[in-house]
């Protein structure tokens, strides 16, 4: 990225007064201010903390379509970053920044790099992240895929679901746990058998607060429920936690026009013959008149 002119007279001068910034968001909002000066900076509404123990290794940027790439280290700690939020999966996507600083004068400062937490380690008393830069997201696949099952993401706004509708989403307090990934619930009732199977379930509250988990399977047994999450959720939850469990989606477009009433958005393509019709070939004992192998 280009640097500041005033920072770039700074550095021609040779002596000069720089350090690094960073600033770290996480998906919840929360943001974290570090840098490697002695003394604690601000600007743009943030205080970077000069005790964190963060540093970066140098950033590899190159010009074209090359993705930008470096590694920040640094100490756990409660005050700022923690094993158990490391492990809870709080920072994971987290959006990071970094500023080469004049720290005399805050205001000549040039955002060398701008990403996202990739990969998160601990090892020991520091944690390492692997920091990917923007380009990163052109390596993932773009575009609408041809398949059977809808490619939209259930209430987003090519779905139109609302999830607001009453039966869509029950908040309720957690009763028996098992390994914080089965749950099971005696009150939990007037829902079909996997109603909330494929949804989300999110922990509102307690120390697991935030964090979310996709449903499994969804078992009415007896007069109770059964909930079970693919992962357990990495925090400790408690009877009495608040969470929201939200219907599921399987991509059917039987299940988008019998669950949801909602056909005329289905993204998917449900008559595409599967890979037997592929394989097929004429045979004595069916019937070959040249019409459709579909039935129609």
């Amino acid at each position: 990225m280009a640097l500041n002119m005033e920072l770039m007279t700074h550095l021609e001068t040779g002596a000069t007064t720089v350090c690094n910034c960073w600033s770290l968001e996480r998906r919840d909002g929360v943001i974290y201010g570090f840098t490697d000066h002695d003394l604690p900076l601000s600007f743009e509404g943030l205080e970077f903390k000069a005790d964190s123990g963060m540093s970066a290794k140098a950033l590899q940027q190159m010009s074209g379509l090359s993705v930008d790439n470096s590694e920040a280290v640094g100490a756990l700690s409660d005050a700022s970053i923690s094993e158990k939020d490391i492990i809870a999966g709080r920072f994971d996507d987290a959006q990071i920044k970094i500023w080469l600083v004049n720290w005399k004068d805050v205001a000549e400062r040039s955002l060398l790099f701008r990403g996202s937490v990739g990969e998160l380690q601990r090892k020991g008393s520091e944690f390492h992240a692997e920091l990917r830069g923007l380009a990163e997201a052109l390596n993932q696949p773009q575009g609408r895929i041809y398949h059977q099952e809808c490619a939209a993401i259930l209430a987003d706004t090519h779905c139109g679901v609302d999830l607001g509708i009453y039966g869509y989403t029950a908040e309720i307090a957690l009763e028996t746990i098992d390994k914080a990934q089965k749950f099971t619930f005696e009150n939990l009732t007037g829902f079909d058998q996997d109603w909330f199977a494929s949804g989300r379930f999110t922990v509102l509250s307690g120390a697991a607060s935030g964090l979310t988990g996709v449903i499994k399977t969804d078992r009415i047994i007896g007069n109770g429920r059964e909930i079970e999450l693919w992962e357990s959720i990495r925090a400790e939850l408690s009877s009495g936690d608040l969470v929201r469990l939200e219907v599921g989606c399987d991509k059917r477009s039987d299940t988008c026009r019998l669950k949801f009433n909602n056909p005329v958005n289905f993204r998917g393509f449900p008559h595409i013959p599967g890979d037997d019709w592929l394989s097929s070939y004429p045979a004595n004992s069916s019937l070959n008149n040249g019409e459709s192998m579909n039935g129609g």
